[in-house]
């Protein structure tokens, strides 16, 4: 066994394996990056007294959290078409603008404007939908943080393709670039039922078991794009899915705001997983995910914040909030999705998702020590009667005190380890600036 080199001593640990833990004076011994242990406090102190001791006494200390659904580079596009309806948002603005802007360049800092974000808030894995997946990648792996990043397939031209076969090759390349990396993971990502072909899906399907990948793709994102597929050609999205063999557990159905009870049994009985994005889907009047009746009946549903020009932030404390009341009002159920299951799809159901489950998303001796400390002595989460119930009803980012991949910190009290932010968000408004100019 590696040697303990860091200890964290929060005054509450929330491993959230077991679900609804909360232990109190207990601490974590970090080794080479992994969780060692998990302990009383005073006895891992006695047990290694030359580990860098890391004391936290007014705060809680959770596994890092997952957005498992979030396009990076549109980081730079925050605030560029707000409070228009999907359609309209995408056709008429965000398409034109990435036609004209989206190259190498914008995808890498738009990239590292959204880690500076995300490290922030104390997310520590993410899941990116996006061009220029090895842009997205070096950024990643650069910073410290744990990515998956896309293979995109689109049935259409674009700056990063032209073919299908040109979008599968590039993107095979990114994943032999990184099979081994240690932070960076791929995943194919056809764009949508309705913008890539049964074909390049059958291929898709293929190559993913032969890549022993994810799948992840938006799905049933509004009831038109339902409707519509319907009248092309007499099926429902999910069914036509379905019939090509995607609906395994390799697959993440991002949105799922439109769902029948017989769809809800299909997605559990073939073990696919559902990413919801709650704020997203308010901001777009998208629909909603009916994610409780999804969880009771087995579902795997995790969280993401998709882009933040369309969100508008990458912020995994107001989604879990959001995601919290948005399933009391929609089921008309207090009960539904209570503290303890927000906090899981936000950290170990998003590991699960992204195929990370056995590596991060709790607090668990042997995983990687992703963790994020949450400052609760603070006026908006006093007094703590529950620190589970803090994070997500009351706590906000800005009370992220510490966060580490792999046993790495990453940010410490107000300052971050592995970049410098005054240059990223120069290069960020740089972009701004040109993109007004040349309007």
């Amino acid at each position: 066994m590696s040697p303990v080199e860091l200890v964290v001593a929060p005054r509450w640990l929330i491993p959230v394996e077991p679900a609804g833990a909360i232990l109190e004076d207990h601490a974590v011994a970090v080794g080479d990056g992994r969780i060692l242990s998990v302990g009383p406090a005073n006895e891992l102190r006695e047990a290694h007294p030359d580990a860098d001791w890391i004391d936290r006494p007014d705060h809680a200390l959770i596994p890092g959290l997952v957005n498992a659904h979030t396009h990076a580079a549109m980081n730079l596009l925050r605030g560029y078409a707000d409070d228009l309806p999907l359609d309209t948002w995408l056709a008429e603005h965000i398409w034109p603008a990435e036609g004209r802007w989206v190259n190498r360049d914008f995808v890498r800092d738009g990239a590292d404007l959204a880690i500076l974000e995300m490290i922030r808030g104390g997310t520590t894995s993410f899941q990116d939908m996006y061009f220029f997946p090895d842009e997205v990648g070096a950024v990643a792996a650069e910073r410290g943080i744990r990515a998956v990043v896309s293979m995109i397939v689109i049935g259409a031209p674009t700056v990063w393709a032209e073919s299908t076969d040109e979008y599968l090759s590039r993107g095979l390349e990114v994943h032999d670039r990184y099979k081994d990396h240690p932070l960076v993971k791929t995943a194919f990502a056809p764009h949508a039922p309705y913008t890539v072909d049964d074909d390049a899906l059958r291929r898709i399907v293929t190559l993913a078991d032969q890549t022993d990948t994810c799948i992840h793709m938006h799905v049933h994102e509004t009831a038109r794009e339902v409707q519509d597929a319907v009248d092309a050609n007499g099926k429902r999205p999910l069914q036509r899915l379905d019939e090509l063999g995607l609906l395994t557990p390799q697959l993440n159905a991002v949105h799922m705001t439109e769902l029948s009870d017989n769809e809800i049994s299909l997605l559990s009985s073939r073990g696919v997983h559902v990413v919801h994005c709650p704020e997203s889907n308010m901001k777009l009047a998208s629909g909603s995910c009916p994610s409780g009746k999804l969880i009771a009946s087995g579902v795997n549903v995790a969280l993401g914040t998709d882009g933040a020009a369309s969100n508008n932030d990458l912020d995994m404390f107001g989604e879990m909030r959001s995601a919290a009341l948005l399933g009391k009002i929609t089921s008309e159920d207090a009960s539904a999705l209570p503290a303890a299951t927000v906090l899981q799809m936000a950290t170990l159901n998003g590991a699960r998702a992204l195929g990370l489950g056995e590596e991060t998303g709790s607090l668990t001796p042997g995983k990687s020590a992703d963790m994020v400390c949450v400052n609760l002595n603070v006026p908006a989460c006093q007094p703590v009667h529950n620190p589970l119930s803090q994070i997500v009803y009351s706590a906000g980012r800005d009370q992220v005190s510490d966060v580490w991949v792999a046993g790495r910190a990453l940010y410490t009290e107000g300052k971050y380890l592995s970049t410098e932010p005054d240059d990223v968000l120069a290069r960020a408004n740089a972009w701004m600036t040109r993109m007004q100019a040349e309007a």
